[in-house]
């Protein structure tokens, strides 16, 4: 199974918030979308960046409420890694363990064209076993 069937099951929907959103209204989003993190781009622009729920418990950890007033541009992780559609879950879940990280926007040909979480990574290797599993006990049992 590859990223593109994640993107087929859940769908290509992206949130993203702009660089000069506040904290506080990127926090509002994340929760209203039910998402862990949010790509960061101007428009229709290159992702300059990526905000995750982790980037803001960290600053508000070392700021305080005060966090919620800085911009996301003062709290997204600018060095976002990116996956492809032809990537294996194998792939994913390897970048995604060493790297530690929750979440890879998806880019073809320099397009932002989905995001994938460990939740959904982990959801499709758990139904890939279970199929397997499934076929080998239909094989036994039919001989």
């Amino acid at each position: 199974m590859t990223v593109s069937g994640i993107l087929g099951h859940k769908g290509h929907r992206v949130v993203t918030v702009p660089s000069d959103l506040s904290v506080a209204a990127a926090a509002a989003t994340l929760a209203r979308e039910g998402i862990g993190a949010v790509p960061v781009r101007d428009g229709d622009g290159p992702v300059l960046g990526i905000l995750s729920e982790r980037d803001i418990v960290r600053s508000i950890a070392g700021h305080g409420a005060a966090a919620l007033d800085l911009k996301v541009r003062d709290l997204m992780t600018r060095e976002v890694l990116f996956c492809a559609p032809g990537d294996s879950i194998d792939e994913v879940m390897a970048l995604m363990t060493e790297r530690r990280i929750r979440h890879l926007p998806v880019q073809q040909e320099g397009r932002l064209v989905g995001i994938v979480s460990i939740g959904d990574v982990v959801k499709h290797r758990i139904e890939q076993t279970e199929r397997e599993a499934q076929a080998l006990r239909q094989y036994i049992a039919t001989g």
